[in-house]
């Protein structure tokens, strides 16, 4: 039975760079899960690889097939984003692995619609003065910086992604991002030491 891979963590804590790793590491023979959302593209992203960026309408018709596994909305300064997982024919778990990313809400759905078994959670961390540096050098790079919504996001992720919240979700280990090698060393050995013992 294959795993799903889930990476966490607030945001700026370099999840990305870590996913992008991963599936690039063909030893691992992970495969992604794309998500969806309502929110505009970003600078740089392309539409299938980052995320399937849909508008409420095509929401609202999944919401309505009975597709969707987990979705969370933001009230942002731009109005509301949803951000979303659907059931798409994607992951096959008899076949393949999976990598995914999100939440510890999302995360606690996609457990509960796979299965605890087959869930094994990334959780990646960094200090908040430094990873409000990140989002602000990652926001600068934008055409049209959007840094009240980088503030938004910010603050949202203190009670997101709460200790009580982290525990609550049972999630023990975690993976310290200070120093990018070292984190994705921790972290590659992590996953292969779960593909090896399924």
């Amino acid at each position: 039975m294959g795993k799903i891979f889930y990476i966490m963590g607030k945001s700026a804590s370099g999840k990305d760079s870590i996913y992008e790793y991963l599936l690039a590491r063909e030893d691992l023979g992970l495969k992604r899960i794309i998500l969806y959302t309502t929110r505009p593209i970003r600078d740089g992203e392309e539409p299938g690889r980052e995320y399937y960026f849909a508008d409420d309408r095509q929401y609202q018709q999944l919401k309505r097939e009975g597709r969707i596994i987990e979705s969370r909305s933001y009230y942002t300064v731009h109005g509301i984003w949803t951000y979303f997982t659907a059931d798409d024919g994607q992951v096959d778990l008899s076949k393949h692995h999976y990598l995914g990313i999100g939440t510890l809400e999302s995360y606690e759905k996609i457990k509960h619609y796979y299965g605890t078994e087959n869930i094994c959670p990334i959780y990646v961390e960094v200090e908040d003065g430094e990873r409000l540096q990140r989002a602000l050098i990652r926001e600068r790079k934008q055409k049209e910086p959007k840094y009240a919504e980088m503030c938004r996001r910010f603050v949202a992720d203190c009670e997101d992604f709460s200790e009580e919240k982290i525990l609550a979700a049972g999630i023990g280990s975690r993976f310290i991002n200070d120093d990018r090698q070292t984190c994705l060393a921790e972290i590659e050995k992590y996953v292969k030491d779960m593909l090896y013992c399924s």
